[in-house]
């Protein structure tokens, strides 16, 4: 391996002599040690590597996406605990399971990085899993199960496991990079006695989760993630208009024909939860106001109270006497 100079932003080397350096004391007390490790992990040091103030803002940014998806998923581990808490593979929903094959898609593509010395499509791929899959989608998804459903109840529970798994495996996979962070989540995370908890540095780096999830799932889960793409665009312009507050302030019509009709109504019963919506509603003819791949979409406020637990709208909300501001499904969780 070689590496080229460090230059500032205008492409200058740096030197002392023009007065263009950088300290690495200056980073690591404004940024922190891992924060300059990152940027050196994540550039192509085959070239010349441009440092400067912009830079580091930029990295540090990056950084802190990464650091609070592992905040959240610690804060949702709070009550669980992996040695009589973890739910088999086959036992997982079909969400948990995508995104399992997409952890593992990152553990290979990391794994054969760093054989390759090549650091930078590590970080890539970790941060990319961290801010599209995890926070824009898988996350945003699960809050609803992680946060109302009942503690020890079977969908809870899976989706726990998911996210324990998915931060074990990318603090394994960070830490030659984000040493200090990395020590930082492992100490955090609840103990598994498969691992040494005393140091993520004393565990080897994660294999692949053994799951079931063929193309035709996989086809299946990217279809409908497609669609869920498409109708946030349309909620996101119900919002903007005032027609909503939150996506749970929702009820969506879709209009669609022929074999994409067939795929939604096959899909319907996991859409309100896919969607973040109160009501999803399926029509054959019609046309929505918005477009999407192969469908319409129509976008207004849900009928119904807003449950006070779990936000959804609902026409039943104050049906249960003993919890009159909660819907069916929250009044039956709490008993």
């Amino acid at each position: 391996m070689s590496h080229g100079w460090t230059v500032d932003d205008q492409g200058k080397k740096m030197s002392k002599s023009l007065g263009n350096g950088i300290e690495p004391q200056e980073v690591t007390k404004q940024y922190g040690a891992d924060i300059l490790r990152l940027l050196f992990a994540s550039c192509d040091y085959h070239a010349d590597v441009k440092l400067s103030h912009d830079v580091l803002k930029q990295l540090s940014d990056s950084y802190r996406k990464v650091r609070n998806t592992a905040r959240f998923i610690l804060g949702n581990l709070y009550d669980f605990d992996p040695n009589k808490d973890t739910v088999p593979t086959n036992q997982l929903e079909e969400l948990d399971l995508w995104a399992l094959n997409r952890l593992n898609e990152v553990i290979e593509t990391s794994l054969a990085a760093y054989d390759a010395y090549e650091f930078n499509d590590v970080y890539r791929a970790i941060h990319s899993y961290c801010v599209v899959d995890l926070s824009n989608v898988y996350l945003d998804i699960v809050k609803d199960r992680l946060y109302v459903e009942a503690p020890d109840s079977a969908t809870r529970r899976a989706a726990q496991t998911t996210i324990y798994w998915i931060l074990s495996a990318l603090t394994r996979l960070l830490t030659p990079v984000l040493c200090f962070t990395s020590d930082e989540i492992w100490k955090m995370l609840p103990a598994d006695d498969k691992f040494n908890g005393e140091a993520v540095l004393l565990n080897d780096m994660p294999e692949k989760v053994d799951i079931a999830f063929d193309d035709e799932l996989k086809a299946k889960w990217n279809r409908i993630l497609d669609v869920r793409s498409d109708v946030m665009k349309a909620t996101e312009n119900a919002r903007v208009e005032k027609v909503i507050g939150s996506n749970l302030d929702a009820a969506i019509t879709l209009y669609a024909h022929g074999e994409v009709y067939e795929f939604l109504g096959n899909v319907l019963e996991d859409l309100p939860s896919v969607l973040i919506a109160s009501e999803v509603i399926l029509k054959s003819d019609g046309e929505g106001a918005f477009q999407g791949n192969g469908f319409s979409v129509d976008v207004a406020k849900a009928d119904g109270q807003k449950c006070e637990r779990c936000w959804h709208y609902d026409k039943n909300v104050g049906t249960n006497a003993k919890h009159p501001t909660l819907c069916p499904r929250c009044a039956a969780i709490l008993g």
